[in-house]
């Protein structure tokens, strides 16, 4: 039997269940894997301010990667240890792209959400990945398209038709700069509203796996991975081991090595990738 030597976790819908809890097989499973000198890390799509509280529920002591892989923190003592944004001008021209479509904007960065007027009927969606969110004059205008350590990310919202122009342009003018993706997810009587998200290329959560197992001098086939989403699928690709949740799409699920029977909804996935994986 492979002895594996790291267990990275998504959290949405993979160690927290909807109502924001965690299954308590999942936590003592976790606890029983640390207690065996087996690290947990996470990597997530939140930011760090959206994840610290569930890292140390669990018990996460070390670093974990937030924002698909571009930002890793220490649990303790909340150090950051690696980031990737987008600043200077490619900052600006993403400014002047959100401005010419007038999107909705919410801008990550330095661990928090900034939004103007236009967003706040959005705040419940951005709420997922931090409660570290406020409200500005104006998002155009704020001083985080400046600064110094740039975006962590920024999801802009609109009609299609605004966000895919707006995708079209961001691919055309930051090109290699900047990964985009785009997805409807409201519709409105006749209208979809449609969302981008927007951050620097080059970091994914495999990037993330093969961080934290150089971190904890171990290879990225020593590594479990537990997931369900989209952005889980650059782990599975790295990692030894990857596991999918009952409710993932099936493209998701063919991408993992193994399927579990535990879903996001009623939680025990992780105690059964562990079980499974470390027969613990």
């Amino acid at each position: 039997m492979t002895t594996y030597k790291l267990l990275a976790l998504d959290v949405d819908g993979t160690l927290v269940r909807r109502d924001g809890s965690i299954h308590d097989e999942d936590l003592l499973a976790i606890q029983r894997l640390q207690s065996a000198g087996i690290p947990v890390s996470i990597a997530t799509g939140r930011l760090y301010s959206g994840t610290r509280e569930v890292a140390r529920r669990v018990g996460v002591l070390g670093p974990i990667a937030c924002v698909d892989g571009s930002h890793i923190v220490h649990t303790e003592g909340d150090a950051h240890l690696y980031s990737r944004t987008i600043s200077g001008a490619h900052a600006a021209l993403l400014r002047s792209i959100t401005e010419r479509h007038a999107t909705a904007s919410f801008l990550f960065a330095q661990d928090s959400i900034v939004h103007d007027a236009t967003g706040t009927p959005h705040v419940h969606y951005v709420r997922g990945w931090s409660h570290a969110i406020a409200e500005v004059e104006r998002v155009s205008s704020h001083p985080y398209w400046e600064h110094e350590h740039g975006l962590l990310a920024l999801v802009a919202i609109g009609t299609e038709l605004q966000v895919m122009a707006a995708v079209e342009e961001v691919r055309s003018e930051l090109g290699e700069a900047a990964f985009v993706v785009s997805f409807p997810f409201l519709r409105e009587g006749h209208t979809s509203i449609w969302a981008m998200m927007v951050r620097a290329s080059g970091s994914t959560k495999g990037t993330a796996i093969a961080w934290l197992a150089e971190h904890y001098g171990c290879a990225t086939s020593d590594v479990v991975v537990v997931g369900d989403w989209l952005n889980d699928l650059p782990m599975f690709e790295v990692a030894g081991r990857s596991f999918a949740m009952a409710q993932a799409p099936e493209d998701v699920k063919q991408a993992a090595t193994d399927r579990l029977e535990a879903d996001g909804l009623r939680g025990g996935g992780i105690a059964e990738a562990i079980r499974r994986a470390f027969g613990r």
